[in-house]
């Protein structure tokens, strides 16, 4: 069930992109959403462009990884809570970057009922 702060955000959320179609039904020009990453241009990414680097999971390259990257953190596997700390900094810094606001103010609000095994 989602707390009131998850229904906060994905209102926000909504609300942007609202404001984007309406954006583009007057003649504006504004961004589309990326095509994704194909496989190649993942094995191009450098390691500070994943939010684990060291085991290269979690993609951050745009707004639809990072928000995959959220929405996926409590099934990261084999990762220790330190990693954990340091990926939910990358995964903050880059949904800033792509203006998403995140509900969670720590990585542990989202692990309540994950699939994975904190170590």
């Amino acid at each position: 069930m989602a707390t009131a702060r998850q229904k906060e955000a994905a209102r926000r959320n909504i609300a942007k992109a609202r404001q984007v179609q309406s954006a583009r039904a007057r003649g504006e020009s504004a961004p589309r959403r990326s095509q994704g990453v194909s496989t190649a241009e993942e094995n191009d990414l450098t390691e500070s462009e994943f939010a684990f680097p060291e085991q290269r999971k979690e993609p951050l390259a745009d707004a639809a990884h990072v928000r995959n990257a959220i929405a996926r953190f409590d099934q990261v596997e084999g990762v220790t809570d330190t990693e954990r700390d340091r990926a939910w900094k990358r995964i903050q810094a880059a949904a800033s970057r792509f203006d998403i606001d995140i509900s969670a103010h720590d990585w542990r609000e989202l692990f309540a009922g994950g699939k994975a095994k904190r170590t």
